[in-house]
């Protein structure tokens, strides 16, 4: 028989019969009616052509047929489950796989790993590099970390990580040369995806300077990492820069700017009730 055609459920109703020797017995196991399991084991039966009970008057008795194949199925069913607990392996709770951002990674998140890991030192972390959507099903992740705008997909819910602002950041060695905003057109530009120098200078009735001879870089977390050696002024996620900032790597060279942006933690709904994905947000709420 192909396998497409294995009646499973009612071959499992027959593994718990024939270790019982009772219709009633079965059914308690499984959760069902005796006449559930009795219809079942019918069925099976017209299935294969093979008589596999005899019933006696108080008792059941298994038929040469059933005892040749007992062993064998055990055995399948021994398989099916180590099967699954290979799929499961990956979302056992001790390991939590995260993607997120390159620089959300390096900047904001593996600063506060040590912490998350001091409170539950058994499980292993796995950080997977991430700057656009992800397939939780294909990647096996537990949670992500996006940018922008709280996904509207359905099967995700987030919350947010925590409210987001813009900041420009200088090393402390050039904060002497800027005095006032419009100072910083007269800095070398760090410029990355989400920098948005135009509109800052915009909104501040600046002139633009030429961006031309700005220094492109991929992400916020390498703009920051330009800006402490000493390159020039870089427009950042504060959440980003953080770190960074109270430990006077780089210092602050404009007021905040709001933004609707935000990091969001996601997850398909189902996830948010594993207990490992629930320390994770009161780790990241901490």
């Amino acid at each position: 028989m192909k396998r497409t055609h294995l009646p499973l459920n009612a071959l499992r109703v027959f593994d718990a019969a024939a270790r019982h020797l009772s219709f009633t017995k079965a059914a308690d196991e499984l959760s069902v009616t005796p006449a559930a399991v009795g219809q079942q084991i019918r069925s099976l039966e017209d299935v294969l052509g093979t008589v596999l009970f005899r019933r006696m008057t108080r008792n059941l008795e298994l038929t040469e047929e059933a005892l040749r194949s007992l062993p064998a199925l055990r055995e399948g069913f021994a398989r099916i489950e180590e099967a699954v607990a290979l799929m499961q392996e990956g979302q056992g709770e001790e390991r939590l796989t995260i993607a997120a951002p390159r620089d959300f990674i390096a900047k904001w998140l593996a600063p506060r790993l040590p912490a998350i890991k001091a409170a539950h030192p058994s499980r292993q972390f796995v950080l997977l590099p991430a700057d656009g959507p992800v397939d939780f099903a294909s990647a096996n992740l537990d949670a992500a970390i996006w940018f922008g705008a709280l996904p509207a997909e359905e099967e995700y819910s987030g919350i947010r990580v925590e409210p987001e602002s813009m900041v420009v950041v200088i090393s402390p060695e050039r904060l002497s040369s800027v005095r006032r905003a419009a100072d910083l057109g007269n800095q070398p530009l760090i410029e990355h995806p989400g920098s948005n120098w135009r509109g800052w200078f915009e909104k501040n009735g600046l002139r633009l300077p030429d961006l031309a001879g700005c220094l492109s870089v991929a992400d916020a977390g390498l703009a920051i990492d330009a800006a402490i050696s000493g390159y020039g002024a870089a427009r950042v996620p504060l959440s980003l820069a953080r770190s960074d900032i109270d430990a006077g790597r780089i210092v602050v060279a404009s007021d905040p700017d709001a933004t609707d942006d935000a990091y969001w933690l996601v997850a398909p709904s189902a996830q948010w009730r594993q207990k490992k994905v629930k320390d994770l947000v009161a780790a990241l709420a901490a």
